[in-house]
């Protein structure tokens, strides 16, 4: 672990605690000024667990991009070489800032942590196995100066072929929109299309756009708007604290913005871990997610009816996904 690090830091580290209250003391942003945002300097922040090959070229791509004056790599778990390749980064650049030793503490709580390493005005969350392009970080910055607080903009995001990717724009994320995703009943219904909450196919708008949701695999937003949403709720452990985190930006009153031009290319599902792991996550957390939001008794038991098909339609997505597995060079 960098020895740089401030002394709470290290010891919540140590103990392996990173709940919602220690989290969200770490972000000491909201003595910024809302104006102190009109800077240009950016941070990434990444969090690697066992990534795979990818997470070199992704990396090499942050150091190449404009506008990223600092670089803050959160490393919950990986292989010793890839390990040691890091330690060796963060010894060579110093703007990289390194955070190891700590397990496995989840996305949501390794997201937090890099937020409050982080010294830059604007924070770009970026997956490992995502490649930047080169305006990606000045277009996001742009976008999110003119959204009205707080404002989180997502990057379009791309798959290897260039076309783009489910789940860089979306709709309103519920209980019935999810199952009819996660069922593509869409496809095998159209009257359900209204339902859908991708948007992939839809005409790209010229400029940034107002939606409900973005992807988690890359997106801008303020330190003092981050802050302000206090951080990502660490109760999520893997997938849905981007949903989430949108949400809570639109019920505080500030936007959500697609942009066309800043894009990423993510490779997707390249992470050495089972899928019944990562499907699993997903489904908690989406259950989480639709139970924190519901009002009333009779959307609480609508959730609770609901929550075992969301989580069996999870570990089913996860059966037909095979298990990667490192190949050593």
């Amino acid at each position: 672990m960098n020895q740089n690090l401030p002394a709470p830091v290290v010891d919540l580290l140590k103990e392996r605690k990173l709940e919602s209250k220690e989290a969200h003391a770490f972000l000491r942003h909201l003595d910024m000024k809302p104006a102190d945002g009109l800077a240009d300097g950016a941070t990434v922040v990444m969090i690697v667990y066992h990534t795979g090959k990818i997470l070199h070229d992704s990396v090499r791509r942050v150091l190449d991009t404009p506008g990223v004056e600092q670089f803050i790599i959160i490393d919950n778990g990986s292989s010793e070489k890839d390990a040691q390749w890091l330690r060796d980064l963060n010894e060579t650049y110093d703007h990289v800032l390194l955070v190891q030793g700590h397990g496995n503490i989840g996305f949501a709580k390794a997201a937090n942590l890099g937020a409050h390493l982080a010294h830059q005005p604007w924070l770009i969350f970026l997956n490992p196995d995502a490649m930047l392009k080169p305006d990606c970080v000045t277009e996001l910055v742009d976008a999110a100066k003119a959204g009205a607080s707080p404002c989180v903009v997502g990057a379009r995001v791309l798959n290897p072929d260039l076309t783009e990717q489910r789940g860089a724009r979306r709709g309103e994320v519920t209980p019935v929109t999810t199952l009819i995703s996660l069922l593509q009943l869409s496809r095998i219904f159209p009257a359900l299309r209204g339902f859908e909450i991708h948007r992939e196919e839809e005409t790209l708008p010229e400029h940034p756009v107002t939606v409900p949701t973005i992807s988690g695999a890359c997106f801008c937003v303020s330190r003092y708007d981050f802050a302000r949403l206090k951080g990502f709720d660490t109760r999520f452990f893997l997938h849905v604290e981007d949903v989430d985190l949108c949400w809570r930006a639109r019920q505080m009153g500030g936007s959500v913005l697609f942009h066309p031009r800043a894009e990423v290319v993510h490779e997707g599902h390249t992470s050495r871990v089972e899928p019944i792991f990562v499907e699993w996550n997903k489904g908690v957390g989406l259950v989480y997610y639709f139970r924190k939001r519901a009002k009333g008794v009779w959307r609480k038991l609508y959730v609770l009816a609901l929550s075992p098909l969301i989580l069996g339609m999870s570990v089913l997505r996860a059966a037909v996904r095979p298990r990667l597995r490192d190949v050593e060079d």
